[in-house]
């Protein structure tokens, strides 16, 4: 099976499965589990390290239209270097910051490569949380921030020189959208993060809400990076729509609160096309979007 099979699978039976996060009463809960090997190039630093595997469950709870409370993370690998495990934790505590939350703590573990597990839970205040299911044909499709920076920071990673690797770096350190995610609760019909990419999402939205999605290529906001390393046209909307793990928010706004959700979002809001029926499909430009993107294993 692959990923999004098993969690079908998985879902059928586990009432809180098959969502960004679970929801228990008003708290929301998610983990994630990163490797060395798939998702930490090198030259990746273990301050980034840490600042990603906590940044993506972060990124959960914000999908789910939460605040975020607190975050733990495992911490295994083949030997304890002092430095690295502290600049691994100074990054897990700077993310939590960044979203007004809390890290705190975690465990350590022996393991033959890098690999950290990160937990985070959020509080959606006696709300409604925002699930991928309630899209309907005629929202607005909007996304937040800008696209492709994942993609932008491995291909500067794979140059290797030194100036290409910190900035990749760099740009591997994202800030989850929490704030515009509590912003988007109570106006936005369906939601989800972007790790898989947004063509993916839109696949997985679709299937979840019934719908379909007519996006605008034009329209999406591509992060300027990308420019810098894309070899083309058609190269440059690959990185930014079907590569992944970008961890912006992709939703859907009724049109009659597109403007206050616009306002509201500190890290801006972009409609980039509308949902549609079921029978029309995921489009981009009128032809179909491969549902292609980052796949877990």
């Amino acid at each position: 099976m692959n990923e999004r099979d098993a969690l079908r699978r998985l879902a059928a039976d586990l009432p809180h499965a098959g969502d960004d996060a679970a929801v228990v009463g008003d708290t929301v809960i998610t983990t994630d589990m990163l490797h060395e090997r798939t998702d930490f190039p090198p030259g990746t630093t273990r301050y980034t390290a840490g600042w990603r595997a906590v940044g993506a469950s972060l990124s959960d709870v914000a999908a789910m239209g939460a605040s975020a409370t607190a975050a733990v993370a495992v911490y295994a690998d083949a030997a304890f270097d002092p430095g690295q495990l502290d600049r691994f934790v100074a990054g897990a505590v700077d993310v939590c910051e960044a979203v007004d939350a809390e890290y705190v703590g975690g465990d350590l573990d022996s393991h033959g490569e890098f690999t950290t597990a990160s937990t985070a839970i959020g509080d959606v205040a006696g709300a409604e949380p925002v699930t991928r299911a309630g899209a309907s044909p005629g929202d607005a499709l909007c996304v937040t921030g800008e696209w492709g920076r994942s993609a932008a920071a491995l291909r500067l990673f794979e140059r290797g020189n030194e100036g290409s690797v910190e900035r990749a770096d760099d740009l591997f350190r994202f800030t989850p959208r929490v704030a515009d995610g509590v912003a988007l609760a109570g106006r936005a019909t369906a939601m989800m993060d972007s790790s898989d990419g947004l063509a993916r999402s839109l696949h997985q939205l679709a299937e979840a809400s019934e719908v379909g999605f007519a996006l605008d290529r034009d329209r999406l906001p591509v992060h300027p990076a990308v420019d810098d390393v894309a070899e083309g046209a058609a190269d440059r909307f690959e990185l930014a729509a079907h590569f992944g793990e970008d961890f912006e928010l992709v939703c859907a706004v009724p049109e009659d609160d597109l403007d206050d959700a616009r306002e509201a979002c500190p890290s801006g809001l972009v409609r980039v096309g509308t949902v549609v029926d079921a029978a029309d499909g995921v489009t981009a430009d009128g032809d179909t979007l491969p549902d292609r993107g980052y796949t877990h294993g």
